[in-house]
């Protein structure tokens, strides 16, 4: 695997934030870096260009391409993408994933073992950073004052006004991410300059509250949903991301708030906007921007995607994202011809914690891929040649191979390239949030009701046994672990089991084990506050405003 080095196909000049290719999708993509920011603001064109690094810093890791010429100092620019970073950090630590790599900071991960060093943490940390930066950025000069002094005024600037509303949204989800993996990481927003100030220290529960307040300002700037372009921010982004905070806020801020939870989930669903696919097989394919109700995604048609990352085998070329996700988990006896890629880098797997989670299948007969005769079609295990129990991480043949992230289309065609990605990867899907609001019924949470959370849970039941209604539960079924076994079933391996064993009490403590769990072959139990990632031990040495996380 040439995890060393990306290549990114750029365009000269500005480029149009929106490129549309064979008619797939509106594609989001980097600009060409070189000109300077008095340059690149002059002009309605010259926004849009810096509106294009600011989504594009999503998919994308540089510029120019290879080996350190990222946009994060210190780590391999192939393992430096948002996706990928963020997937080690919820995967690799959980039941649901283990790799054979042995690059800097990986194995840490699964053993639950890492420090203030580890490189992937920093990496994400300093991802997140970095785009939050980008963010304030073009807000700093977006403000109706310095448009008009560069002559930029009627439709330019209200389009500008819906760019800046976006950025703070863009910027909203990356303090999340920072907020639930490090907790009390620094804050800067677009009233800080660089350079001019140190950066304070925030906490939890007030990260919690910023976010929360931008995102209910904002709400109201941004098109419906499923009416902006695709992969931009629109008021479904907005009130998903707030619904998933809501439903992990006893976790952020110590106080439960699952009215709320109950509230913002229904927005959603009751928005008319969103509604699954048939297939669930279909979900994670080259032509997976069909998923999407937008218009402009090439689908037109009401679909489960509210919020994505758009990534393109011809112009989005990087080593993270779904390429990793489709390359990674192929190896042994695993066809890559049926995942549209040239050759597999035998890398991750799933533990039999998550296969048990499943009715039992057809173990030894892999022309059934990807579900080998099992009746939940959502399991998408690769059995011949690999065993159940691991005895060894690091041996690929030892796990269960994964066959859900696939550069095929729904046709079974090959995406464009066999060694980069087509496939979308879905920040937030309509699933999660019917998740949301079962779960906060369940806890308490007012507005909602056990039948109708019966009813959703049900939808996604019978999506997932192909349109029976064999896989049907009842309302007795209906209990807290169901829906944490059930989360597990549908959003395996999109970046949500860490959040989840957290919310549940299972993460470190010996409640729940699965194999390697701190580093034991039978799972061990690890200290409560390996919750949180450490801040980096370089960002404390450059912050004094900074204290690390208890425990490291």
């Amino acid at each position: 695997m040439k995890r060393n080095s990306i290549k990114i196909m750029l365009m000269t000049g500005i480029l149009s934030l929106f490129i549309t290719s064979s008619c797939k999708r509106n594609l989001i993509l980097a600009p060409n870096d070189q000109l300077t920011s008095v340059q690149v603001f002059s002009t309605a064109a010259g926004y849009t260009q810096a509106m294009a690094k600011v989504y594009g810093s999503f998919a994308l890791t540089g510029n120019t391409g290879g080996a350190g010429s990222g946009d994060i100092a210190g780590i391999d620019e192939g393992t430096s993408d948002f996706f990928r970073l963020f997937w080690n950090c919820q995967e690799l630590t959980t039941d649901e994933a283990v790799i054979t790599y042995g690059d800097p900071g990986v194995q840490d991960l699964h053993n639950m073992v890492w420090s203030a060093s580890n490189a992937i943490s920093q990496g994400l940390y300093y991802r997140c950073m970095y785009q939050i930066t980008l963010c304030n950025n073009f807000l700093q000069q977006s403000t109706p004052a310095l448009l008009a002094s560069r002559g930029i005024t009627g439709a330019d600037a209200t389009n500008i006004a819906l760019y800046a509303a976006e950025a703070r949204y863009l910027r909203a989800f990356q303090y999340w991410v920072l907020m639930d993996v490090f907790g009390n990481p620094p804050f800067i927003t677009e009233t800080t300059q660089i350079g001019t100030v140190i950066p304070p220290q925030t906490t939890r529960p007030a990260l919690f509250s910023y976010i929360e307040s931008e995102l209910l300002a904002i709400a109201p700037l941004l098109p419906a949903p499923n009416k902006n372009l695709y992969g931009r921010a629109d008021q479904g982004a907005v009130w998903a991301l707030l619904a998933r905070m809501y439903l992990n806020a006893s976790v952020y801020t110590g106080t439960a708030r699952y009215n709320d939870a109950i509230t913002y989930s229904l927005k959603v669903i009751n928005s008319g906007a969103y509604a699954m696919i048939p297939n669930f097989t279909n979900l994670m394919l080259a032509d997976d921007n069909k998923n999407s109700g937008s218009v402009q995604s090439g689908g037109g048609s009401t679909g489960e995607f509210i919020f994505t990352i758009n990534y393109d085998g011809n112009l989005t070329q990087g080593y993270g994202g779904s390429q990793y996700l489709t390359h990674a988990p192929v190896g042994g006896s695993m066809p890559v011809t049926k995942f549209g890629i040239s050759g597999g880098y035998s890398g991750s797997r799933t533990t039999s914690n998550i296969i048990a989670l499943f009715p039992t299948p057809n173990t030894t007969d892999g022309s059934q891929f990807p579900s080998n005769g099992n009746a939940d079609t959502r399991a998408e295990f690769w059995y011949p040649g690999q065993n159940l129990v691991i005895n060894n991480v690091t041996s690929f043949t030892d796990g269960l191979g994964v066959c859900k992230f696939r550069n095929v289309t729904s046709t079974g065609a090959a995406g464009q390239s066999p060694t980069f990605c087509d496939v979308d990867l879905p920040m937030f899907r309509l699933p999660e949030l019917y998740f949301i609001y079962a779960e906060a019924v369940l806890r308490g949470g007012t507005g909602g009701d056990p039948v109708t959370a019966l009813g959703y849970i049900n939808l996604i039941r019978t999506r997932a046994y192909g349109g029976s209604l064999a896989g049907n539960i009842t309302a007795g079924q209906l209990t807290l672990q169901f829906i944490l076994d059930e989360r597990a079933r549908e959003l395996f391996w999109e970046g949500f089991r860490r959040t989840d064993l957290i919310r549940y009490g299972l993460f470190t403590n010996g409640t729940y084990l699965w194999p390697f769990k701190g580093g034991a072959k039978a799972g061990a139990a690890v200290p409560d506050y390996r919750q949180l990632f450490p801040i980096p031990s370089l960002d404390l040495s450059a912050n004094p405003n900074l204290h690390q996380n208890t425990g490291y």
